[in-house]
């Protein structure tokens, strides 16, 4: 089915802005299944543009995090025989304090190999200048002292959660935890003090949340399908990147980073 530039930037658009893919249908009138196999195409655009463009970057202070959703059923409701992609999945996602640009992210099970292969992404995406990063408490990011050895002041942000006292209330099911207690860790080199911590990759956690449909909780619009979760993700950094100006920034990330001069629009984030 052929679609005009402008009827699949809009369909884009809509999904990028947090709209399902039953709601942009009846917006734009296409094809559920023309808009799913838009969205492959586009994300796998937007992956190729990713890996492009985040080479040889200058970095400073990044942050580095894990977002989880799951792929058709959590996991535990996974049974034997299952598709090794359905269950549990993570976004792993590294943002630059300074610029807030992401450089790379990958989307995976949470596990050490994984861990190790984001890592790595993520070094082919930096110079070879010195930069300081804060993870999470996620034990295997120890493997940073090995793979950036010698180059990065590396800590990590330990947050202790407390709980509501009584699990069975609408507080203990639909708010987080309570902070109980932070606790930082310097693990390789001299981070700087004042530029331990995770709070902007965080943030930028619950703007996926708002952005990305499939990621919003207690809805049946999770993903069915690997390959649909790792386009939409792909979708949004890129726009994310180049498309969408940062309200403290008044610019957009790949703007700020010197990626860029200008604000692209959809049409030219796909070309």
């Amino acid at each position: 089915m052929y679609i005009s530039q402008d009827k699949a930037a809009l369909a884009l658009q809509l999904l990028i802005e947090g709209n399902s893919l039953r709601s942009t249908q009846r917006i734009t009138g296409l094809d559920i299944n023309t808009l799913m196999s838009l969205l492959v195409r586009a994300g796998e655009r937007c992956q190729s543009l990713m890996d492009s463009k985040m080479r040889n970057l200058t970095l400073k202070h990044l942050q580095c995090d894990e977002i989880w959703t799951y792929v058709g059923k959590k996991a535990r409701h996974v049974r034997k025989g299952d598709s090794p992609e359905v269950g549990d999945q993570w976004v792993f996602v590294a943002l630059d304090e300074t610029t807030k640009l992401v450089p790379y992210f990958e989307v995976c099970k949470r596990t050490r190999d994984n861990t190790i292969s984001f890592l790595h992404g993520l070094k082919k995406c930096l110079s070879e200048e010195r930069f300081q990063v804060t993870t999470d408490g996620w034990h295997f990011y120890r493997s940073i002292q090995g793979i950036f050895a010698g180059q990065a002041d590396f800590a990590q942000l330990v947050k202790l959660f407390g709980d509501y006292g009584q699990f069975d209330t609408p507080e203990a099911r639909y708010s987080p935890p309570r902070i109980s207690e932070v606790i930082s860790k310097i693990v390789d080199g001299r981070p700087d003090p004042d530029h331990i911590s995770t709070s902007f990759v965080e943030r930028h956690n619950l703007t996926m949340r708002m952005a990305i449909r499939r990621f919003t909780r207690l809805t049946n619009a999770f993903s069915k399908k690997l390959g649909n979760l790792k386009a939409a993700v792909a979708l949004h950094f890129a726009y994310y990147n180049f498309c969408r100006v940062h309200k403290s920034l008044r610019v957009t990330p790949a703007m700020e980073a010197g990626l860029t001069d200008h604000v692209w629009t959809i049409c030219e984030l796909l070309q």
